[in-house]
C-alpha cells in the first residue's frame, strides 16, 4: 500500500532519472490536463510531500497521488511496459529513459509558484528537511476524533496512512478508538517518524524488525491471529472519519487499552 515512505522512494528514483535533463516525451492521459505539453523543458526535480508527487518541469510543476494502486515505473527507452497502456495515466521521457505512471489520481498541472495550493494543506511531512514534529504534535493532539483516524488525516502529518496508524498505535498500547487528544501525541508523533524513516529505504517496510513474510507487522491484518506480545487473539473492524472513508482496523485487546 503506498505511504509516505513508498511516495519518497518513487520521488527519489524519478529524481534520479530525469532531474536535469530535457523532456522528449510528456503525456497526460486524463482529460482535464492532455493538452498539456512540456516538451523541450529541463525536470528541475522531483520531490515527493507526503502522499503527494511533485515534477517540477521548467516552470511548472506536475502533480500527482498514488492514492490505493497507483505506482510509478521506470523504463530503458523502448522496454516493453509491465503493465497494460490503458493504465497508463501519464508519460515522461528523456534520452534513453521512460517513466510511466499507472492508476494515478488527482493529476493536475500548475505553474510551480502556485504548487502552495494543493500541498499547503498538509500537515508537517516526517521524511521532509522541514519536519516540525513540535507542529506536528500540536496538530494531532488538538484533534477529537479516534487515533486512528487522527493519526491518517494528512493535515495533522503527512505521510501516515492506515498500516502505519495501525502499527503506531499498537506499539503505543493505544486503543484506535482514543480519541487523539487523549494521548501523548508527542511521542506517537515520534515513533511514526522513527518508524517511517527506518522504512524508507526498504522496498518491504517492517515494524517489528523482522523483514521475514508474514513476521513484518505487529497487529495489521493478522485479525484473529495470536498477538506477538501476549498472545491474545488479534481483533479487527473498521473506523472512519464518515463511512465513506472507513478503514480497516486491527489491535490486540489486552496490550492496547
Amino acid at each position: 500500500m503506498p505511504e509516505g515512505d513508498t511516495v519518497f522512494r518513487t520521488a527519489r528514483r524519478l529524481d534520479d532519472v530525469l532531474a536535469g535533463r530535457e523532456v522528449t516525451r510528456f503525456e497526460l492521459r486524463v482529460p482535464q490536463a492532455a493538452t498539456v505539453d512540456l516538451r523541450g523543458e529541463i525536470v528541475r526535480d522531483v520531490v515527493s510531500r507526503g502522499k503527494h508527487l511533485l515534477h517540477r518541469v521548467g516552470d511548472w510543476t506536475l502533480h500527482s497521488h498514488l492514492k490505493m494502486e497507483g505506482e510509478w515505473h521506470v523504463y530503458r527507452a523502448g522496454e516493453r511496459w509491465r503493465k497494460p497502456a490503458f493504465k497508463a495515466r501519464a508519460v515522461i521521457a528523456v534520452a534513453g529513459c521512460e517513466t510511466v505512471g499507472f492508476d494515478l489520481a488527482e493529476i493536475e498541472v500548475v505553474p510551480t509558484r502556485d504548487e502552495g495550493r494543493l500541498v499547503d494543506h498538509l500537515g508537517p511531512d516526517p521524511l521532509s528537511d522541514a519536519w516540525d514534529p513540535a507542529e506536528a504534535a500540536r496538530r494531532l493532539g488538538a484533534d477529537h476524533r479516534p487515533a486512528h483516524v487522527a493519526l491518517q488525516d494528512q493535515r495533522n502529518v503527512a505521510g501516515f496512512g492506515n498500516e502505519y496508524a495501525n502499527e503506531i498505535l499498537f506499539v503505543r498500547g493505544i486503543l484506535p478508538t482514543r480519541p487523539a487528544d487523549e494521548t501523548d501525541a508527542a511521542a506517537l508523533v515520534d515513533l511514526g517518524a522513527r518508524m517511517i524513516r527506518a522504512n524508507r529505504e526498504r522496498i518491504d517496510r517492517t515494524f517489528t524488525g523482522d523483514a521475514r513474510p508474514g513476521r513484518t507487522t505487529w497487529v495489521y491484518r493478522r485479525e484473529g491471529r495470536p498477538c506477538r506480545r501476549c498472545g491474545t487473539l488479534i481483533e479487527g473492524g473498521s473506523l472512519g472519519a464518515d463511512p465513506t472513508r472507513e478503514r480497516i482496523v486491527f489491535w490486540c485487546p489486552s496490550c492496547q487499552r
